[in-house]
């Protein structure tokens, strides 16, 4: 079973260099890739489930890639006085293309338990069980792996909070 950080770390780059290659543009290639993340992010357990990740990675991007080439296809200029709606992405969402380094640089720890319960859906009971720890010590074993995330990324990205306690803004970092 391949775990989805394992996969991204593994694949990331080649599918990095592949999107600019289709899309002509770093900026867009970026765009996707990230929510390709996400898209890898929301399968939850059923990633663990896929047999080849980086084919289904690369068929999710083929995919996408079709679909914003359709789009363009039947695109028409507009004139520049024109008020465009602009809605922006959920900061929150953009904090993906920092998570995987973060996690990277958390302990092994922290990784695990992180990626375990929270990417990969496994119960904090389940945790417990595999790692032979009581649940009330797995469950202080996640919330401890949070925060310390948490605080890695408000350092590291320069990730910002609102009044609400949401994410309102941060600082990408490149590739370490």
């Amino acid at each position: 079973m391949n775990s989805l950080m394992t996969a991204w770390e593994a694949h990331e780059s080649e599918l990095r260099n592949w999107l600019r290659g289709r899309l002509g543009n770093a900026h867009d290639a970026e765009d996707m890739l990230q929510d390709l993340f996400l898209k890898a992010m929301r399968q939850k357990r059923k990633f663990c489930e896929i047999g080849n990740a980086r084919a289904w990675l690369y068929e999710v991007a083929r995919n996408a890639v079709a679909d914003r080439l359709r789009l363009k296809k039947e695109q028409v200029e507009l004139p520049e006085d024109l008020a465009a709606e602009h809605e922006e992405t959920p900061a929150v969402e953009s904090l993906a293309a920092c998570l995987p380094r973060a996690l990277s640089e958390l302990s092994e720890e922290d990784r695990d338990a992180i990626t375990r319960c929270d990417l990969e859906g496994m119960s904090q009971e389940d945790y417990a069980k595999l790692k032979g720890l009581t649940l009330p010590g797995a469950k202080s074993r996640v919330q401890r792996a949070r925060k310390r995330l948490r605080e890695h990324l408000t350092e590291a990205c320069q990730v910002r909070f609102d009044e609400a306690g949401k994410v309102c803004c941060f600082v990408p970092r490149g590739k370490g």
